[in-house]
């Protein structure tokens, strides 16, 4: 009889299901280690979205793990209510398109004007 049993996809599955928006990336949301989790982490903080948040790196077999669960190559990867919405591009877009606010129940901010007085 073989052992099924794999403590780290059950933890990222858990973890998925226990949070209503999650978001894999490299290093924290105070420290993020690459400018995709970076531009992923300032526009969830742009709208105020509270969000859980998983370093995948310190253990090479959470993002093996990861990809296989959400068929998703790549790093950053959001998650809402339990569906994978994306990695940075596609968060980006729904963010300039005001869809990220509304996949996240947030209000979008209004943009910002910058004058120019020179």
């Amino acid at each position: 009889m073989s052992d099924t049993s794999n403590p780290i996809r059950d933890a990222i599955t858990d973890a998925i299901g226990e949070h209503e928006v999650i978001l894999f990336m490299k290093g924290t949301p105070e420290q993020p280690r690459c400018g995709f989790s970076a531009r992923t982490v300032a526009a969830l903080d742009s709208l105020g979205a509270s969000f859980a948040a998983v370093d995948i790196l310190p253990d090479p077999r959470i993002r093996e793990e990861l990809s296989a669960i959400s068929n998703w190559p790549t790093i950053p990867q959001l998650f809402v209510k339990g569906q994978l919405v994306g990695g940075c591009d596609i968060v980006t877009e729904m963010y300039e398109s005001g869809e990220l606010a509304q996949v996240l129940g947030v209000e979008q901010p209004a943009p910002i004007q910058i004058e120019n007085r020179l």
